[in-house]
């Protein structure tokens, strides 16, 4: 992987695989409610605040649609008095039916209604406007604390439970604020308009029909008490099984060779159980809300309808107030089991917006420094004094690594595996900051500079090619994205891309593919290294560029890599000792401490550690 300014991205075959890692990235456990609801929506509520102005319009509209839908079944109920008045006057003799009156009233009652859905209209627009925004500030904030987050983060978290807070939680509280948050405004609302109402037509009715509310809150608490751990583990597990999905579709070259199909779909039945046990309960209690609510609210309705023929028989009442009356009491109890409804799935929202809350909380890199370096030429000079690292404060495993190395000078870093070499390189672009002692890039330390300044020096080639799904002229320019194309070709050519890459379908304008995998290994190691042409950096870092490769495309990109590391400094980390004779400095790494160091030729002469290392090499390819 060839890159500039950008940090390091882990393949997924370098990936752990298995279920959540338990590291500071690791989700809520299984089970856990949301730890703290009332913080996690005030957290909410302050990041609405953006949007209070729309809020507010949204709060008027909402109340003037419920409001006008509240006024009708009263006006109503004086059209059905009029009528039942006006057939009374005819039955007797007496008058007649003031039908006048009545056009009158249903026009204005149609009016009503219409201002009612045009608000309800109005409103509904700008809610959904203001959950885009919402849904797009904090996709936002995510990527920008992306990268902000130390790389030790990752190594703890795998890629689906970061994307489930990307997608999933982030879809959740979108749906809340376009679906439910008007309608809770709307809800409370026509509550407390339709109470106002009812107690204008009879306060005995109104007693009648409240009485419910009691048992519709005991049910409610119950309801939501146990919905709500649900709720948590049905995100947390989403969350297992993207991350399972995930790292199976990144590796399953990896997992096909090693016969892991049967594994891969017995952990993934296992996990997607999981979630489905808990987001059936979930669903299930969500479900029997609204049946309860109406099952209550119906018992209501039958008592205040014996209740009012009784008070209409007395003439306490007229005939259209019950009228108007019941269709308050159907009015009131439908709002309660929406409220009781948005309740359940404010819950849900409140464990999507703490998950969001902990991954934009996680512990940042160690702030820039504010008065950073800027050079104005980079020499390319490199020192390493003393410098202590371990990924683990207990555990150190660099051990008082000094080095100077010159401008434009080759240097080697060899050693057996788990010697420290990568993590040399780790070191230098600051992907992780030493414990003690100090790296030095032209005479000033690394926390001098900025990360993007400090990484700008420095171009890097992988073994794992890092290549994305776009068009090979796109890929190569991420090294430097205002490059023409005609710097682009430079670079390609300077690589030794130029020649297979006209042979390819459409040539620069060829449509890499997710995996890259429409290109050989070998090619996609040239682009990689144009790529790095293309960033012109003062310092590389090629590890084990060359590794994957076979022979006769080795000693191709090895040349396109002689070519890149002319009058640069560069650190090479290689196992094929065979390819770094011609450095200026050879660096033998053993448990993270320099035991040797010189030319291919001295260290040859000494006899060592690395000349064991070169000799065994040679040994068994004769075997072999």
């Amino acid at each position: 992987m060839s890159e500039n300014n950008n940090g390091q991205k882990n393949s997924p075959q370098r990936m752990k695989r298995g279920g959540p890692q338990h590291g500071p990235g690791a989700m809520l456990a299984g089970g856990e409610k949301a730890r703290d609801f009332k913080n996690t929506m005030r957290k909410l509520t302050k990041h609405l605040s953006v949007y209070k102005f729309s809020m507010l319009i949204v709060l008027i509209f909402a109340i003037a649609s419920a409001a006008f839908t509240i006024v009708g079944p009263k006006i109503l109920g004086n059209v059905t008095t009029e009528l039942f008045n006006g057939l009374v006057k005819k039955i007797s003799g007496t008058g007649d039916i003031d039908f006048n009156y009545i056009e009158k009233v249903i026009l204005i009652l149609v009016g009503l209604y219409v201002l009612s859905t045009l608000f309800s209209y109005i409103q509904g627009w700008i809610m959904s406007n203001v959950a885009m925004k919402v849904s797009y500030s904090f996709r936002k904030e995510i990527s920008e604390k992306i990268n902000r987050i130390p790389l030790k983060y990752f190594d703890n978290t795998n890629q689906g439970e970061v994307l489930s807070r990307v997608t999933n939680d982030v879809d959740t509280l979108s749906q809340t604020l376009n679906q439910s948050l008007g309608q809770i405004i709307t809800s409370v609302t026509t509550v407390i308009g339709v109470l106002i109402m009812m107690l204008t037509i009879s306060w005995q009715l109104t007693l009648v029909a409240i009485i419910v509310l009691p048992i519709s809150g005991v049910l409610i608490m119950a309801i939501v008490k146990r919905s709500q751990v649900y709720f948590k583990q049905q995100q947390d597990y989403l969350g297992h099984v993207n991350g399972h999905v995930e790292e199976m579709y990144g590796g399953h070259v990896v997992m096909k060779a090693f016969n892991g199909e049967k594994e891969s779909v017995e952990k993934f039945e296992g996990l997607n159980e999981q979630l489905y046990g808990v987001a059936w309960k979930a669903q299930f209690l969500t479900s029997i809300m609204m049946p309860l609510m109406q099952f209550v609210g119906n018992l209501g309705y039958v008592a205040v309808s014996i209740f009012g023929g009784y008070l209409a028989a007395k003439r306490t009442i007229e005939v259209g107030d019950i009228q108007a009356f019941i269709q308050y009491v159907r009015q009131f109890t439908q709002p309660i089991a929406q409220i009781a409804n948005i309740s359940n799935i404010l819950q849900q929202t409140a464990a999507s917006a703490e998950r969001v809350f902990e991954f934009l909380e996680v512990e940042e890199e160690v702030a820039e420094n504010t008065n950073a370096v800027i050079l104005d030429k980079v020499e390319g000079k490199v020192d390493f004094k003393n410098v202590h690292f371990g990924y683990n404060e207990d555990k150190i495993i660099i051990n008082n690594f000094s080095a100077s190395i010159k401008p434009g000078q080759r240097v080697a870093i060899v050693g057996p595996t788990g010697a420290g070499k990568t993590t040399i390189v780790k070191l230098l672009m600051r992907f992780y900051d030493v414990n003690s002692g100090a790296i030095l890039v032209d005479g000033h330390e690394i926390t001098e500079y900025t990360r993007n300044g400090l990484r700008s020096m420095f171009g890097m080639v992988l073994q794992d090619t890092w290549l994305y799904n776009a068009t090979i002229m796109e890929n190569i320019r991420y090294g430097k994205l205002d490059a023409t194309e005609e710097e682009v070709i430079a670079a390609t050519k300077a690589a030794h891309a130029d020649s297979f890459i006209h042979t390819l379908p459409d040539g620069y304008n060829m449509m890499l593919n997710e995996e890259a995998s429409n290109v050989s290994q070998g090619q996609k190691q040239l682009l990689t290294i144009a790529r790095a042409f293309l960033a012109d950096p003062k310092i590389l870092i090629l590890d084990e560029a060359t590794s994957s490769v076979d022979t006769r495309t080795e000693v191709q990109i090895q040349r396109a890599m002689d070519n890149l590391m002319k009058n640069r400094t560069s650190f090479i980390i290689a196992h094929r000792l065979s390819t770094i004779r011609d450095a200026d400095i050879i660096l033998v790494m053993d448990n993270g401490d320099i035991i040797e160091q010189g030319s291919h030729n001295e260290l040859l002469s000494k006899g060592g550690f690395y000349a064991n290392l070169y000799n065994s090499q040679f040994e068994n390819s004769e075997a072999s």
